[in-house]
């Protein structure tokens, strides 16, 4: 054990490896945007965890996938990665530059509700 074990870290993931990642069934992708936000647009097969009423247990049981956070530019993501390794559970990758970055890297985004 280093002298940081305990302490909670967050590993960037690139827009790219996350698409991969969730194209191929490894990765689940938790929006932890506001419902306006999700309901303007949002990233195609993510799962909606707000972060203003963010509670870890009400991410679904990610089934042996790696669980990585997303919002619009990087910041609300690791605030739950963060809370949910608080919380006990081993969540420590996000989406860096959130649905910004998802975007400028021309992927797909839903739109409406």
């Amino acid at each position: 054990m280093g002298l940081f074990s305990s302490k909670p870290t967050v590993r960037d993931l690139t827009v790219e490896e996350v698409a991969r990642g969730v194209t191929e069934g490894r990765m689940l992708l938790v929006d932890v945007r506001e419902p306006n936000e999700t309901a303007a647009e949002s990233y195609p097969d993510a799962v909606v965890v707000p972060l203003s009423t963010f509670d870890p247990k009400a991410i679904p049981d990610p089934q042996g996938k790696q669980v990585v956070f997303a919002c619009r530019s990087g910041k609300r993501s690791v605030t739950a990665s963060l809370a949910a390794q608080e919380a006990g559970l081993p969540y420590d990758s996000h989406l860096a530059g959130g649905i910004l970055a998802w975007k400028a890297a021309g992927l797909p985004t839903k739109t409406g509700a």
